[in-house]
């Protein structure tokens, strides 16, 4: 399996907002910010339709890709696994 690195697109799927103005587990661009040691939990830039989000601590999620988790971009060969 491919490593993130650093300045790599991955998609962050978003939680939404209980009110429901954003949806649950819409997928959005990513950039990776940083990598932890372990590889699989990263840092991002979301690039949200309204700005951006920094989080410093996002799960690899390629199966369920449930809320508040990173995969790779269906379609890479880094998402064939």
């Amino acid at each position: 399996m491919q490593q993130p690195s650093v300045g790599r697109v991955v998609h962050y799927v978003a939680y939404g907002t209980p009110g429901g103005e954003f949806p649950a587990r819409v997928c959005r661009a990513a950039v990776v910010s940083q990598v932890h040691e372990e590889g699989e939990r990263i840092g991002v830039v979301v690039l949200n339709p309204t700005g951006l989000f920094f989080n410093v601590d996002i799960p690899h999620d390629e199966q369920d890709k449930a809320g508040g988790t990173w995969h790779w971009p269906e379609g890479s060969p880094a998402a064939k696994v």
